[in-house]
């Protein structure tokens, strides 16, 4: 994979261009892609963020929300567009399966393609592009990517609030580890240009519906389950009880984190059922590397401290086989829960 140095020369001419993120995509991949796309429309370029399925009604504020194509809402239109472009961004995902819907489309396009990501692991099929792990988020990268060019002086309210958003989001409000001394001079640079933290955070955290509240309130009441010997706490719902509160795939974003208020709890599990399948998401704190037991018991990965994976079984044989490789990793929780 050749650098984003070698690609810049790339862009000293207007080209057709899209723009993708993964599947489920939450305020970094979603801020990632709508603060390239401004950059690149402001740089004259023809540009279109194709999102594979809905984008949560929570991020619907974001400039430019309204531009994005959602690929499975018309699939044949989408994939036209996306075949009349000459370079294809791929953003916050590193290996095309992330994208569900738009993976064969993906694996098929004859153009430019591009990576920026910060994930573990990227495929080979990119032809420029960087995964890098150290980095917060893919918002950060965006920033880094604009700065690299010599535009850091283009980026306007607009690409500030969508890199904001994303950088925020992916740092736990700047208390995970990928925080870094450059994740805060870049905020910094974004709140010289008029950014206005307090209303960003309003806009993500504080516009979710009555239901949401009460359906995590019935989360913590009934459906949580504390294992203090393994210092991890569980939480499954199936797909009717998700929709017994009327709950869609953005109002479950973050519930994950909740559990890891507890005391003894450094590693937090959230699984949910949608269309036969279960979607699992992995928190920890200090040393528990939730991407190698994402990768090694249900096909996933992620961060050291946050990962995903998935599973096929009923609910109840998915919450067995998840407590059976938490009881393989007891002794790694209690070393790591030591030396907190």
């Amino acid at each position: 994979m050749k650098s984003l140095a070698d690609f810049l020369p790339l862009l000293e001419q207007p080209r057709r261009i899209s723009i993708s993120h993964h599947n489920n995509p939450d305020a970094d991949a979603t801020g990632s892609a709508l603060a390239l796309y401004h950059y690149l429309t402001m740089k004259g370029h023809t540009c279109v963020v194709f999102s594979p399925n809905e984008v949560p009604d929570y991020l619907d504020w974001m400039p430019g929300r309204e531009n994005v194509m959602v690929f499975e809402e018309d699939t044949a239109t989408s994939a036209a567009r996306l075949n009349e472009s000459e370079i294809h961004f791929s953003l916050d995902y590193n290996n095309y399966s992330r994208t569900k819907s738009m993976e064969q489309v993906l694996r098929d396009y004859k153009g430019i393609t591009v990576l920026i990501d910060h994930h573990m692991f990227p495929d080979t099929c990119f032809e420029y592009g960087i995964s890098l792990t150290s980095k917060s988020s893919t918002c950060e990268m965006i920033y880094d990517f604009i700065a690299l060019a010599g535009d850091a002086s283009m980026i306007n309210m607009a690409i500030a609030e969508c890199i904001y958003s994303g950088i925020m989001t992916d740092t736990g409000s700047f208390r995970f580890p990928g925080t870094t001394p450059n994740t805060h001079r870049i905020v910094a640079s974004l709140l010289e240009v008029g950014l206005e933290p307090s209303r960003i955070h309003t806009a993500l955290f504080d516009n979710y519906s009555e239901n949401r509240l009460r359906f995590m309130g019935w989360l913590f009441a009934e459906k949580m389950q504390v294992f203090p010997e393994f210092h991890t706490a569980v939480i499954a719902v199936s797909e009717e009880e998700l929709k017994r509160f009327n709950i869609s795939t953005g109002d479950t974003e973050g519930i994950v984190n909740f559990p890891l208020s507890i005391k003894p709890v450094i590693f937090s599990i959230f699984i949910t059922q949608r269309n036969q399948e279960f979607r699992m998401s992995f928190r920890s704190q200090g040393d528990f590397n939730v991407n190698e037991f994402a990768r090694t018991w249900f096909e996933g990965g992620g961060h050291r401290n946050a990962s995903g994976g998935r599973g096929a079984e009923s609910i109840e044989a998915t919450v067995n086989r998840l407590m059976e490789a938490v009881k393989m990793n007891e002794n790694q929780l209690n070393i790591c829960f030591r030396n907190m």
